[in-house]
């Protein structure tokens, strides 16, 4: 039986793989792709996470794609809005007839004489081949498989249920009963007032608190802008201006740190009250931007607290009881169930084996090209997006990137273009700068960021976007070459 063989294999079918898919329909409309899912379904992480109140932690003006507007009202989308809008779009240009299901991408072995990449799937009745000239991985960078659980001290002695919000129960009925919620982080901040609105009470259990910032569910600006101008025009608009304010609010922090962090901590304290113990439980030890910030639409982590329905608990477990939990303080929380909301694992590619020309890369040893590639490693493309913005900030433009790469190779009559780490005046730095545990847990892992460019990650819209969109090919660092030359 013939291997089937595409111009371009696309692994991944979440945001960044359908708009992948898109950019290839529309900028390279002569090359033949196919989009290879684990999954049985279309929408990656707005598929995956299913727990209460999920929604966007970024606005839908920037985390939309560039090439299609997002039309509804709200700004900070419920994730079935997401999912609907990654599905529709798939559907808009044709590329979810390019999707297989229930594919598995294992290995990538690549062959310079032949200039192809041939990829093993797992499926439930075995393993499939397929060749291609390029491969994109637009898998994101989270373990699909399960989210990052500490080993709590008794957690066996709990009589009730605790489960993790990356693998929320369908079944799970917290109606009327008491809640609490290890974590801080973006997926608890969502969880306390989505719950507290059925929970008996909900307890947001945390060791040490996070930035959050309140923002309105509704962009203003974007509404009635839109009701003035044709909705393409609109969503350019709305889209730079946020991109723009996203980008000066960064800066700012980066530069003056203790002011942005007092303007944080006074948002809360407005919202809260004067009484309110907001030194302890919203005054983080770090600055912001250390870590990502958590967002909060229409204050409803505020409301629920004010309300009495929710709490926040600053402390540290000495053990999990029977009823509950005891912290190192002496104090009991009483729980009929227990999220721990501990955060993501993270697995680089999926755990995808790579192999160039006989040769296992080891990615820890790599650097990372542009933001997008990988030294040494040829036709290969990798959809990350930034740690300061929304994911498709970055992964819209790599893709735009990956386009013009392939219609240069085209004109040209290349078969292999590889980014040479050439350079040995180039530093290796982390691959990100971040202070997050699930970044820490993992990044040894990643492949590094260089001192300069080519090589260095910027985090910067405006930048990467000239870069990427407009900027070289032929950089002195990315080769091209004619197969078995």
């Amino acid at each position: 039986m013939a291997v089937p063989h595409f111009d371009v294999v696309v692994v991944g079918a979440g945001l960044s793989g359908i708009g992948a898919a898109c950019h290839l329909a529309r900028d390279c409309p002569d090359r033949s792709y196919v989009v290879l899912e684990a999954r049985d379904a279309i929408g990656g992480t707005w598929d995956l996470f299913r727990y209460p109140g999920i929604r966007s932690d970024s606005d839908m003006y920037t985390l939309g794609y560039s090439f299609r507007p997002w039309l509804d009202s709200r700004a900070i989308a419920p994730g079935a809005a997401i999912l609907d809008y990654v599905r529709e779009t798939a559907s808009a240009f044709g590329v979810d007839r390019h999707i297989r299901f229930g594919h598995r991408v294992t290995q990538a072995e690549w062959d310079s004489g032949r200039a192809c990449w041939t990829v093993s799937v797992s499926r439930g009745d075995g393993i499939e081949r397929f060749t291609c000239s390029f491969l994109f991985m637009c898998s994101g960078y989270y373990d699909y498989e399960g989210g990052y659980l500490p080993e709590f001290p008794g957690a066996e002695a709990f009589a009730g249920r605790i489960v993790h919000p990356q693998s929320w129960p369908d079944d799970l009925d917290y109606a009327g009963k008491r809640v609490v919620v290890i974590g801080s982080g973006a997926t608890a901040v969502t969880l306390v007032p989505a719950m507290a609105k059925s929970a008996a009470h909900v307890t947001m259990l945390q060791r040490s608190p996070t930035y959050i910032v309140a923002r309105p569910s509704e962009d203003g600006f974007a509404n009635r802008v839109r009701r003035r101008l044709p909705k393409r025009l609109a969503y350019s608009v709305v889209r730079w201006r946020n991109v723009l304010l996203g980008m000066v609010f960064y800066n700012l922090a980066r530069r003056r740190p203790e002011r942005i962090k007092a303007w944080i901590i006074d948002m809360a304290r407005r919202a809260l009250g004067a009484d309110y113990d907001v030194a302890t439980h919203f005054t983080p030890r770090y600055q912001p931007w250390d870590q990502r910030l958590c967002l909060v639409p229409d204050g409803d982590l505020f409301a629920a607290l004010r309300s009495g329905r929710a709490e926040i608990v600053t402390d540290r477990i000495a053990s999990f009881t029977p009823s509950g939990i005891r912290l190192e303080s002496g104090r009991d929380l009483a729980a009929d169930l227990i999220v721990a909301a501990t955060g993501l694992k993270l697995k680089l590619m999926g755990g995808l084996r790579v192999v160039v020309d006989g040769r296992t890369v080891d990615f820890a040893k790599t650097l990372s090209y542009k933001g997008m590639m990988i030294s040494d490693v040829p036709n290969f493309a990798v959809a990350f997006g930034y740690t300061n913005a929304s994911w498709t900030l970055k992964s819209d433009p790599t893709s735009v990137y990956v386009c013009r790469l392939l219609n240069h190779m085209k004109r040209r009559g290349f078969t292999t273009c590889t980014p040479l780490r050439n350079d040995p005046t180039v530093a290796e730095e982390p691959f990100v700068d971040f202070s997050s545990g699930y970044i820490q847990r993992a990044i040894a892992s990643f492949p590094r960021q260089g001192s300069k460019k080519p090589w260095r990650l910027y985090q910067n819209y405006i930048r990467d976007l000239a870069m990427l969109r407009w900027g070289r090919l032929a950089d002195g660092t990315m080769s091209f070459s004619h197969a078995g030359k």
